[in-house]
């Protein structure tokens, strides 16, 4: 067991060691002008390596030779190693696989005593499962994990190594440093519970092995955990934008400036201008407007970085922004609209205001226009009628223009509510049926059952949209008939098998059927998993949702029971006396 336990932990050292130097080597060739900020500090994938120590709880009953078996427990392990490896697919949830080994080191034990040097107690586990850390602002980065896989398990005694499935969970806490960047941690604790089963058979003629084990472990680890790449990219190139003048005449000069930041000096950039009379090639471009007509216009600049023809390949490696100016016409009028009510119900209207001013006062004409409805009016006011327009927002179009043909509008919404949606119908419970009262016929229709079904019978007539589902259940006693007839069905095809619950609910609906006249489309019937001999009545509304309001409810296939008619039992004749 040591060379197996030497060369797993030695395997795992070099491993560690290899990752260890690959990881320090990338740090200490990071550019020095890129500094390592938080988004860096979530890696990719997590290697942990350490001490481990495992307390392992089972008596393991061993046959002896000569018959009965004799109480084996297993001890702690002090001697132990447990390595693992995530690979993160955000900063919060991982992927896992662990090795675990723990070994006294003792093969057999050197005394008859049970227990001494080890027990021949020797524990590997292989598993993998889910790892959900959270990365906090501070240097302690507290995890849970899941994990399942197999065992590879000897002792207690004379157990050789066997194989066996085992679980386990648990967490920790791993304590940040600035070493290398970053990239290793301490990790303080990891407390684990681990189950584990093994089948060491019926045992051999030496009578010191077999039995079954059923180990509850608990397991204690410390080491350092080296951590991967970053998963956050570097940080995106940034782009904003400026124009200067904002607001100007045709034929007056624009010119718009890009700022770019978060750039790599050892990339090259490049940036691209568009938009209406646009020029330029760098940080800055001009913008002529003398063939512009009035109205609002976009500038676009777009920065790239990257190798010499392979620029903006990566997303953040490009960047882009907008900048807006005004060409103004000469003189133009303004206006303003808005609606009184903003909300109406269907078929309902509101008064619609215009405030147009001209700078040089010329008269104005105003126009009215909707995107439902209708508008109608002059002047600076006007009526909306939302009459034939759909529930929702309606833009409201204000126009005005004045006698040298310039104009300008406006626009306002008008939000049409729906009406209110009317209530959910739910089921509702009616009377239940009890069928104790007969012990004979425990699932016959008797007189008083008669009355509540009356009852549910002239509810459906009142509702004539309405349905009815018919649960009915068993006693524990009924369900174990059923299940014993079942067994003896399959041998002899003459069996009949009682279903109590499904019996009670199909002559429940037959009496509301046959004696009722309720048409037997509106009637289902079902059983519930629950102890007692009832039938519920459940009286479902149009549009109401049996299965959202009642759980737990299994559909009788009617066409296996047939109905039980409902008849009087033969009357029993006094025994002649004898002379």
């Amino acid at each position: 067991m040591y060379i197996r336990v030497f060369k797993t932990v030695g395997r795992a050292c070099a491993l560690a060691l290899v990752t260890f130097l690959s990881v320090a080597s990338e740090a200490q060739t990071a550019p020095a002008q890129k500094q390592i900020s938080a988004q860096y500090t979530q890696s990719k994938w997590d290697f942990f390596a350490g001490y481990s120590y495992l307390s392992p709880h089972d008596t393991v009953n061993i046959p002896k030779a000569g018959g009965g078996t004799f109480p084996a427990s297993y001890n702690n392990v002090t001697l132990g190693g447990l390595f693992s490896y995530t690979r993160f697919f955000n900063p919060y949830l991982g992927a896992q696989i662990e090795i675990g080994e723990h070994e006294w080191g003792g093969q057999y034990p050197t005394t008859g005593t049970n227990g001494i040097h080890g027990n021949d107690d020797g524990f590997m586990t292989y598993s993998g499962g889910l790892v959900l850390r959270y990365p906090g602002s501070t240097r302690f980065t507290p995890f849970v994990h899941a994990v399942a896989g197999l065992a590879y398990v000897n002792g207690p005694y004379y157990n050789a190594n066997t194989w066996g499935p085992q679980v386990g969970a648990g967490g920790g806490v791993d304590l940040k440093t600035s070493l290398f960047h970053h990239r290793f941690a301490y990790r303080l604790i990891q407390a684990d519970y681990e189950y584990i089963h093994e089948d060491f058979g019926t045992g051999t003629d030496l009578g010191h092995t077999g039995g079954i084990a059923n180990i509850n472990a608990y397991r204690l680890s410390t080491g350092f955990v080296i951590h991967g790449k970053p998963l956050a990219p570097p940080p995106s190139v940034t782009l904003a934008c400026s124009v200067n003048p904002g607001s100007v005449f045709p034929g007056d000069p624009v010119t718009v400036t890009a700022t770019a930041g978060e750039l790599n000096p050892k990339l090259n950039v490049v940036y691209s201008w568009s938009g209406s009379g646009v020029t330029g090639s760098g940080t800055s471009a001009s913008v002529s407007t003398a063939a512009l007509a009035p109205g609002t216009y976009t500038v676009v600049s777009t920065v790239k970085e990257g190798k010499t023809g392979k620029e903006g390949l990566q997303p953040w490696e490009a960047a882009s922004c907008e900048s807006k100016f005004t060409v103004k016409a000469f003189e133009p009028p303004t206006i303003s609209c808005s609606a009184s009510p903003s909300t109406i119900l269907p078929g309902g209207t509101s008064s619609i205001t215009s405030v147009g001013m001209s700078p040089q006062n010329r008269p104005l004409t105003y126009t009215y226009s909707a995107s439902g409805g209708s508008v109608a009016g002059s002047g600076n006011t006007a009526q909306f009628s939302s009459a034939g327009a759909a529930t929702g927002a309606v833009g409201i179009t204000c126009g005005v223009s004045d006698d040298k043909g310039h104009s300008a509008t406006s626009s306002t919404t008008v939000t049409i509510e729906a009406p209110p949606v009317p209530p959910q119908p739910h089921v509702a419970a009616q009377c239940s049926i009890g069928f104790s009262n007969d012990p004979k016929r425990p699932t016959r229709v008797d007189n008083e059952a008669k009355a509540c079904l009356d009852q549910i019978a002239l509810a459906l007539k009142q509702q004539a949209d309405a349905k009815l589902v018919v649960v009915g259940s068993s006693t524990a006693a009924e369900k174990a008939d059923t299940a014993k007839k079942q067994k003896l069905a399959a041998k002899n095809k003459h069996t009949v098998v009682e279903q109590y619950a499904g019996q009670r609910a199909v002559n429940a609906k037959d009496y509301l059927v046959t004696d009722q006249g309720i048409d037997a489309s509106r009637i289902s019937t079902a059983t519930v998993d629950t102890d007692g001999q009832t039938v519920a009545n459940y009286l479902v509304p149009a549009g109401a949702n049996f299965s959202g309001d009642v759980s737990g409810t299994t559909s009788v296939d009617e066409s296996g029971v047939t109905v039980e008619k409902r008849v009087p039992l033969p009357l029993r004749h006094p025994a002649a006396k004898t002379k």
